[in-house]
This record gives C-alpha cells, structure tokens and sequence, in this order.
C-alpha cells in the first residue's frame, strides 16, 4: 500500500534552466518501502494555504539490487510547467535540508532486466523514467543492448545530457543514442524537426533491427508517444511490446471520453483498500476516487488526470465510465482495473479493489 513519509532533500542540481534534479536521502528503516523498480515514479506532496498539492515524478537513479538493500538515495527530475504550483516550488525555492513528503514508488512503466534489444523513444523530460531503465539495464545484464531515441527542442534544454553521456562512454558497444533538435540545427547527426509518426515510421527501420527489439519504451508528450506507437503499429510491432508513460497532455490533442455514458444516480461504491472495506453514496458528478477519498482520506493518487496511473483499482462489481486513460494498457483495462479518478458508476453498485 502507498504512504507518504518525509525525507530530506539531500542534492539540488540545476539541469537546465527550467529543470532540477532533486536526490531525497532515505533512512535505512524506510530502505525497503522505497525499493523499486527501474522506471517507477514517486508522488511528493506540499500543503500550502490550506491546500494539498501533489505531483508525480519519475526516479531517474537506477534501482537498488534486488539481493542487496533498497536505496538510500533517490533522483527525480523537475520540469518548470507554466503556472505549475509544485515545479515553481521546486526551482525556486527548495533546497537542500528541506523536507518533502514523498509517496513511496508506484508505476508500471517499467522493465525487468532481461537479455535482449529494448528502445525507446522518449521527448523532454520522458528521458527521465527512461534514463533509470536503461541504467539498470545495462549494468545487470551483460547481454542486453538499448537504442534510445531522444528528442528535444535544443541542446540547452536537454535534461540529463552529462548522464546519458556518461552511459554512451561507459557502454559503446551496447548503448545506442540517437538525438534529435527539433529547434536548433546539429553539427552532426539527423536533421533537425519533429518526430511525428512519419518521419519514425522511416528512422527506425533505418536505426536498428525493428522486428528483433523485445520492448519499447515511449514516454513524453502524448502527441509525441501517440504518433511512435502508431509508427511501430504500423511496423508491425505487438502492442503488448510496446510500453508508454505519458508526461504531459495538450488539451487539443487530448482524444474525447472514452464514453458518454450517463452516470447511474444513487449509486455505491464499495472499496477495499490497505486491507479495510466500506461503502459509501457517491455524489452527484463525483469521481469514485472523490467518493472514497471523503471517507478514506489514505487512498492513493497523484495527478487525478488519468495520467499517472497511482489510483489504479481492479473492479470488482458493476459497471464504470471511464472519462479518460493515459495510464493503463490495454492487458489492464482488459483484465478489470480501472482508475478510480476518472470512473463514474453506470450501476447502483460498483465495488473496487485498491490492493490487488
């Protein structure tokens, strides 16, 4: 079960000039809770004026051994959003010895490392889940190669530049990275544009073996992670090969409701969570996760967008809407999980299940 806990801010470096990369230090009792998988992420949350704001970012560290201890240390990275309460915060005003609350790790963008070609094909700050897999990868398993495709807007915004550097030295042969500006020209290396569906459906056969990459890794902006999936759809990638974290989603590019199902009025939701059940009224126009949350104020969530994927319930009884999905593929939503942040009840029962 996700819980918060405060820990100390330990390193503040400056990425670029609109990004940070935050190292928390985790105290050997909490070693254990922290442990994670390469690509998870963590929600930190702040209170000010009255108000709770929470935010996920993904670590970008590689993850502990698992026959070692967990962590003591982890890395995430900040991108200044416009108008972004929580990155505004973290540019300009943490520092180290601060304290944050920070959730423990959650997400299954992840990659359990395994012999192997993987990829990716990640936009700003998507290089930051990404960054983790691939180190972790690449020092555990000897017989694993990556290609990572990355795009910026310039050189100067590029986040993690000196680590993944850092990774191409110490793994030439078996690290492949590929860089394109989509505002500024290079001396070397591709033209400079936007990677669209097109332009990758013609790059990547041309970078490496399409048909023997065992998984790809697609994280940024949706437009970005949308257009590689249909380009290697269109390659005639499996889709369960394909694995995609989506940072952030411009309102015009958003798809509309995934259902215009008028939610059931009168409804119940009964919800199982850290092992306690209740049942509770939903409310008029309310979320299932706004129900459980005004009487269960520990259920887990970070973005309520249908982004993050922290609030992920399997369903247990009835029938939901779902507004919008970013987070679960389709094995999930298949399988009976939902997020509870953007479900509405279609029956007079539903009943979810926050710890499966």
């Amino acid at each position: 079960m996700a819980r918060f806990h405060p820990l100390p801010v330990a390193a503040v470096d400056r990425l670029t000039d609109d990004s940070v990369a935050l190292t928390l230090s985790v105290p050997p009792e909490l070693r254990e809770e922290y442990r994670h998988a390469p690509g998870q992420h963590l929600a930190l949350r702040r209170r000010t004026d009255g108000t709770e704001i929470r935010r996920t970012y993904s670590i970008c560290s590689p993850a502990p051994d698992p026959a070692g201890d967990g962590p003591d240390r982890l890395r995430v990275g900040v991108r200044l959003v416009d108008g972004g309460a929580f990155s505004t915060y973290a540019l300009k005003e943490i520092g180290v010895g601060d304290e944050l609350e920070v959730m423990t790790p959650a997400g299954r963008f992840t990659l359990e490392p395994a012999p192997g070609l993987y990829a990716a094909v990640v936009g700003g700050s998507g290089i930051t889940p990404v960054l983790s897999i691939v180190a972790t990868l690449l020092a555990r398993e000897p017989a694993a190669r990556f290609c990572l495709i990355r795009s910026d807007r310039t050189a100067a915004s590029t986040m993690f530049l000196e680590e993944v550097a850092d990774l191409k030295d110490r793994y030439p042969q078996r690290f492949q990275l590929v860089t394109v500006l989509s505002r500024e020209e290079q001396q070397a290396g591709l033209p400079s544009g936007r990677l669209d569906r097109d332009r990758l459906a013609g790059l990547l056969p041309a970078l490496l073996p399409v048909e023997q990459v065992a998984g790809w890794f697609l994280c940024g902006p949706y437009g970005l992670v949308q257009g590689a999936e249909r380009a290697l759809r269109g390659l005639g990638v499996a889709r369960d090969l394909i694995h995609e974290e989506i940072f952030h989603v411009d309102a015009g590019s958003a798809p509309a409701a995934m259902s215009a199902a008028p939610a059931h009025t009168h409804s119940t939701v009964t919800a199982r969570l850290d092992g306690r059940g209740g049942t509770w009224p939903v409310r008029d126009g309310e979320s299932l996760l706004e129900t459980v949350l005004r009487n269960r104020p520990d259920a887990p969530y970070a973005c309520k967008g249908g982004v993050c994927g922290t609030c992920r319930a399997f369903l247990v009884e009835g029938e939901v809407r779902m507004d919008r999905n970013f987070a679960l593929e389709t094995e999930e939503t298949e399988g009976g999980y939902v997020l509870a942040c953007q479900s509405h009840p279609l029956t007079e029962m539903v009943e979810l299940d926050f710890d499966r």
